[in-house]
């Protein structure tokens, strides 16, 4: 761990360290660190010039917190820290070329940051600006490597320090530097037993949602349906439809039986195939694989009463259900004009209703023959003889 003084506490480690390299070498040289300027003593400057993300440390962190904002661990950041040398002297005895072979060969030979060396340098920072650094207990070491800087880089570099002659210099890479947030994340009790599960990747498919009568026919409110499909059977084998769960009644490779729940209301319904797996020490249910989704028609039953207009629907119509009336005239043998039709896209409701009534203004006198629609699921009508015959409503 490292807190947020790891930089500064890097540079000035690294100054005391040059510091006594070049003092130990070259009589009266020193090192110091600041911006680049016009200094005719013997020294070496560090100076920080950027400082970048480091490409394999700083995703290591992820995730730091779960979806509910808690913390996972400690959020950290990883950077490299990029040095500018700049070295001074009597360039007529070639001073500022002996300290850049002097620092050369310090930072060759131990190219690390010991933790003995960090500590001192926070011990001996002047006017202990260094207190509370922690850098000394980080695991990784901070390794110093030499960059190679083109003439044009080197121009761009110096062309930010403004009238500022050029000096000799070199660019060193600080890495890696780590700096940690203060929050600090729950410890979970250790795992007492771990478990190894193998699953095969069997998705169940569903083919065909049909009524238990037949293809074809229509699905009602006290059916029975059957799923037929591809490995269907699973450990735990459940039907969703919509967001309700149900348990079928039989369960095969290809073909699922079960009675639908009550309560359901009338409409295009999806319907899900779901495996579920006992799994963990203490054995609970875990969702498994998931089929596709099918869709079928939950179809509303109506009843009309003789002589009322009134429409009574199984099962009840939800208020923010969509309710559309059709009424198809019945063709009398001795009525030379086409049959009338009527649609009717009824209003939402302020309740939940099992009958619905038709506005009748306008309407032309005759026997109708009656179909709703309900979220897109329509009623059935009776056929005898091959041909429609009700359910009926009269309009007098």
């Amino acid at each position: 761990m490292s807190n947020f003084l790891a930089i500064a506490t890097v540079t000035e480690t690294l100054r005391q360290v040059l510091d006594a390299a070049v003092s130990s070498n070259i009589a009266g040289a020193k090192a110091t660190a600041a911006k680049p300027s016009e200094s005719g003593e013997k020294s070496v400057n560090i100076y920080l010039y950027q400082v970048g993300p480091n490409p394999t440390w700083r995703n290591d962190d992820l995730p730091s917190r779960r979806g509910d904002r808690t913390l996972v661990q400690r959020p950290r950041a990883a950077l490299d820290l990029y040095y500018l040398f700049t070295f001074y002297g009597d360039e007529g005895h070639q001073e500022p070329q002996q300290i850049m072979g002097c620092v050369i060969s310090a930072l060759h030979s131990r190219p690390a940051l010991t933790r003995q060396q960090i500590r001192e340098a926070v011990k001996h920072a002047e006017n202990g600006f260094l207190n509370g650094s922690d850098l000394d207990e980080e695991i990784e070491l901070v390794r110093f490597t030499p960059i190679s800087l083109s003439l044009e880089e080197l121009n761009n570099l110096w062309s930010g320090f403004f009238q500022i002659p050029y000096s000799l210099s070199m660019a060193y890479q600080a890495s890696v530097v780590f700096i940690e947030g203060k929050d600090i994340a729950e410890t979970p009790l250790p795992v007492i037993d771990r478990n190894l599960y193998v699953i095969s990747m069997r998705q169940p498919l569903i083919e065909e949602v049909t009524a238990e009568q037949g293809p074809g026919l229509p699905i009602f409110a006290e059916s029975r349906v059957v799923v037929k499909g591809k490995n269907l059977r699973g450990d735990l084998t459940g039907i969703l439809i919509g967001e309700e769960k149900i348990k079928p009644d039989e369960v095969r490779q290809n073909r699922i039986d079960f009675k639908l729940p009550s309560g359901l209301r009338a409409g295009i319904k999806s319907l899900q195939v779901i495996h579920e797996m006992m799994m963990g020490t203490l054995p609970e249910v875990h969702r498994g694989s998931e089929s596709n989704v099918e869709t079928f028609a939950l179809r509303p039953r109506i009843e009309i009463e003789e002589g009322s207009t009134n429409i009574k629907v199984d099962p009840e119509v939800g208020k923010d259900q969509r309710v559309v009336v059709f009424l198809n005239e019945i063709n009398r043998p001795d009525d030379k004009k086409p049959p009338a039709c009527y649609t009717f896209v009824l209003p939402s409701r302020t309740a939940d209703s099992r009958e619905i009534s038709i506005p009748l203004t306008g309407l032309k006198a005759g026997d109708y023959l009656v179909r709703i629609q309900v979220d897109g699921a329509q009623s059935t009508l009776t056929v005898e003889n091959g041909s429609f015959t009700g359910p009926k409503m009269v309009i007098r």
